[in-house]
């Protein structure tokens, strides 16, 4: 009875002794391997009631967190973002230990976290081949259908493209440049006796085109301008910066970037040199007015899509876009808007032109098309 009576009325003293006994009862309960008077001093900072250090008390550790006079509300340590890591202090969460982590609180995914994840469940990506290749064309078609139900129709009424024209890419680039601004039969016209100063059409190589004078180009209907086109391609062939098999091999962005470099060829004739000379199935013509033109009818638009829109919305015609293309031309040729008569400047075969009933005139064309990028097709566009 009489411990009872002491512990409900302490004295003066034991009331100043209490706080430190307590704590070091609990000290002794604690596997630490500090000193009890470390542990004290430790516990104490981190405890409800904050204890005015002593003269006689041990000096404290260097890691050791120090104390503090402030309000413990004010302290701030955050206990959910504190891993211990010592294994002998992980059961008791009041002990202290030298080596602490500061880990996120429930961290939450970030938005490019949440598209990666997104995207690693899309399914994979058709591999399209050359349009060139056996069967390459129905799959192409078979693909159209499925994302696009509007181009279906289209399908159905039109003949399926063909892609076989076979020149080597300087032939169908000098061509290119020759019918540019042209008409089908003047550029025909033209490009026959350019075959003819060369020997034939196996004759047209780099040091063939430059040994041909401006004089002697112009004497076949070549203007000034596009005789120093002509020159330019060959002496980046001769140089070593552009060849028929590097052209080949090279992708779609790279081939882009280095045909853009030759005076006299634009975005425009890249494009349509890589869909009917390489058959490349993914091209998107985003500045020619044919494929402009059949994108708004298509999608009934009010006005005619700029080319800065062009990729989004036919970005559901990947990876076949080529195709796609194709029919666009034919859809706008239905409807009464001139051709862009694309196949004739990039290479495509005799036969798919004279098929075209009443095809317009190549200088007409620029009513219809872009006046940034193609009212001078023959000029460098860059872009």
């Amino acid at each position: 009875m009489g411990e009872q009576t002491q512990v409900q009325a302490p004295t003066q003293q034991q009331q100043q002794d209490q706080p430190q006994t307590h704590t070091q009862t609990q000290t002794q309960n604690q596997p630490l391997h500090e000193s009890p008077s470390t542990t004290t001093t430790t516990t104490a900072s981190i405890n409800a009631t904050t204890i005015a250090p002593t003269s006689d008390s041990p000096t404290e550790l260097s890691n050791a967190p120090a104390q503090s006079s402030s309000p413990p509300s004010k302290i701030p340590f955050r206990p959910r973002k504190i891993r211990k890591l010592s294994p002998d202090n992980s059961s008791d969460p009041k002990s202290s230990s030298s080596q602490i982590v500061v880990v996120p609180e429930n961290p939450k995914p970030t938005k490019s976290k949440i598209v990666q994840q997104r995207a690693a469940v899309t399914l994979p990506k058709i591999a399209a081949r050359s349009l060139s290749c056996e069967g390459e064309v129905e799959i192409a078609l078979r693909h159209l259908r499925n994302a696009d139900p509007l181009l279906a129709p289209l399908i159905d009424i039109h003949q399926p493209p063909t892609f076989d024209s076979f020149h080597t890419p300087f032939l169908a680039l000098t061509k290119s440049i020759l019918y540019q601004q042209l008409a089908y039969k003047a550029g025909t016209s033209i490009y026959t006796r350019f075959i003819s100063l060369c020997g034939s059409e196996a004759g047209v190589v780099p040091e063939t085109v430059l040994a041909l004078t401006p004089q002697q180009l112009r004497q076949i209907g070549v203007s000034g301008r596009k005789a120093s086109y002509l020159h330019d391609l060959a002496r980046k062939y001769q140089n070593g910066i552009l060849s028929d098999s590097a052209i080949v091999n090279m992708d779609d962005k790279s081939l882009f970037t280095m045909l853009t470099m030759v005076n006299g060829i634009g975005s425009w004739s890249v494009h349509m040199f890589m869909i009917f000379s390489l058959h490349r199935p993914d091209v998107l013509p985003v500045n020619d007015l044919g494929v402009r033109k059949g994108v708004q009818l298509l999608y009934n638009l009010e006005e005619l899509p700029r080319p800065s829109q062009m990729d989004q919305l036919c970005d559901k015609w990947r990876p076949y876009r080529s195709v796609a293309a194709w029919y666009m031309w034919r859809f706008a040729e239905a409807k009464g808007a001139p051709s862009s008569a694309a196949a004739v400047a990039a290479g495509a075969s005799l036969q798919q032109q004279q098929q075209q009933q009443g095809e317009p005139q190549h200088p007409q064309q620029p009513q219809l098309m872009d006046p940034l990028n193609i009212l001078n097709i023959g000029l460098k566009t860059g872009s």
